[in-house]
């Protein structure tokens, strides 16, 4: 097979796979030149009209970015912020494109930003397979999170941040000094610098953040859960939980905080539409919550794509394939909406959207708010949801494994896709004979086909070249 460029996308809705496809050509209009002067990489995606890069924005984009079959890099957004490290290990949030400075305000004098970089590395290196970068991060993002402990982590065991620290600048959370998705994130933080000593095979490495892992999931677990609400919470200056219920709570799912009983509690508020199970999923503040508006105000209702992807990625952790897939096509159908709008009103695709009808948030108090064609954001849902959860492939590339994981046999499937110097492609179809999946290789890899409503699963050598399975003979 010869490479082609983006990995082609097929579904019984060609408008998901129009914005797929869409996605990817307007994506070679954000990249960016780095100059001597402001020492950023040669080459890196950032939204055009940003005068900063943004460390939680370069994070997430390498989600998506994974999968261009190496026509984009990904790993420059992080090397950005590598190259900045100070001596003690910090690393701002935000630095100016224009000389590379760091961008510190009053609300947060240390530019801190979610910790996400160990999350971002164990992803690329699932997709694309290189070990030796591993190696090569690890003292930075050692540094970086001792920097962290020795800054915010206080007496309590917990950090405390200012809330401009956790992109939800405006969310009705003024008096929380101990946010649950900062503590969230650093206890992820934690969990894959664990997982990246595992794939290393340091096992010193491995335990010591293993440890602080679970030190702070404990105390996530003892503190911030709220038995009446069914939800974590902040925590105020003398560690008593506040009442307001927002998206933040979620974070745990993703960091494996909670256990069965109280993961059960969390997705019943992700399928409760008076809560986080709006329309279009998912709200930052509950339907219910005296602070929700309707037409979003910023973190007060709005939907935001990086949250909702959050999310659906946290569902997965708990094997809720189903509801993660229902809540991204659900997801996807708003932005659909708003990309092709009724009447002469031009579409686009936004920053953030409303809970429970058609369009972008409002907001009228910000300016250029929401920003159109935020790929940053929307790509997460354009590409990555499309790919992971409306298809449902989950790759490894040093593993040579790809996962389907569908609740029961569509037409549908991924053409010309990456693993490495190997181009694959997995198409399901119905012939006479039933339900038929053809696979093509250049290499032998292993494939892992689950279908959740008949309840099989089974995994197969595909050699290469091609061949095809029919469902019934499982």
């Amino acid at each position: 097979m010869a490479k082609k460029g983006f990995p082609s996308v097929h579904f019984y809705d060609q408008d998901f796979v129009d914005i797929y496809d869409r996605t990817w050509a307007w994506i070679q209009d954000f990249w960016q030149k780095g100059t001597e002067r402001n020492g950023l990489q040669p080459r890196y995606f950032n939204y055009p009209d940003s005068k900063n890069i943004n460390q939680f924005e370069a994070c997430l984009s390498t989600f998506f970015l994974v999968y261009s079959n190496r026509i984009y890099p990904a790993s420059p957004l992080l090397d950005n912020f590598y190259g900045k490290q100070d001596n003690n290990g910090a690393i701002c949030g935000e630095y100016r494109e224009i000389d590379g400075r760091p961008v510190r305000s009053r609300k947060n004098p240390k530019g801190i930003q979610p910790p996400l970089f160990s999350w971002a590395e164990f992803n690329l290196y699932h997709k694309i397979g290189n070990k030796k970068r591993l190696r090569d991060v690890v003292p930075i993002l050692e540094k970086y999170f001792s920097w962290l402990e020795a800054v915010f982590k206080d007496d309590t065991g917990l950090y405390a941040v200012p809330l401009a620290a956790t992109r939800m600048d405006n969310a009705p959370r003024e008096e929380a000094k101990y946010l649950i998705d900062f503590n969230t994130q650093q206890a992820i933080n934690a969990l894959y610098m664990s997982a990246i000593g595992d794939i290393l095979n340091d096992k010193e490495l491995s335990f010591r953040y293993k440890r602080k892992y679970f030190s702070l999931k404990t105390r996530i677990n003892s503190q911030m859960w709220d038995q009446n609400l069914g939800l974590y919470c902040d925590l105020d200056d003398k560690c008593n939980r506040l009442p307001t219920k927002t998206i933040a709570a979620f974070w745990t799912l993703l960091g494996e905080i909670p256990n069965e009983d109280k993961a059960n509690r969390l997705i019943d508020h992700l399928k409760n539409p008076k809560t986080f199970g709006t329309e279009n999923p998912f709200p930052t503040v509950a339907a219910d919550d005296p602070s929700f508006d309707e037409e979003g105000m910023g973190c007060r209702g709005s939907v935001y794509p990086p949250f909702t992807f959050m999310i659906i990625k946290g569902l997965e952790k708990y094997g809720r394939y189903d509801l993660a897939r229902e809540c991204s096509i659900r997801h996807l159908y708003f932005m659909l909406d708003t990309l092709h709008p009724e009447g002469k009103e031009e579409g686009n695709l936004y920053e953030a959207y409303l809970p429970s009808k058609d369009g972008p948030a409002k907001w009228p108090e910000k300016r250029n708010w929401p920003r159109p064609l935020y790929l940053p954001y929307a790509a997460l849902s354009s590409i990555t949801l499309v790919i992971e959860n409306v298809i449902g492939l989950y790759i490894s590339l040093p593993r040579k494994t790809v996962d389907w994981i569908i609740p029961s046999m569509e037409i549908m499937g991924i053409e010309d896709l990456s693993l490495k110097r190997n181009m694959i492609t997995i198409l399901s179809n119905k012939s006479g004979r039933g339900w038929e999946i053809r696979l093509e290789s250049e290499k032998l890899y292993y494939f892992t086909i689950n279908i959740l409503d008949e309840g099989k699963k089974r995994t197969l050598p595909i050699p290469s070249g091609k061949c095809s399975m029919l469902i019934d003979k499982l």
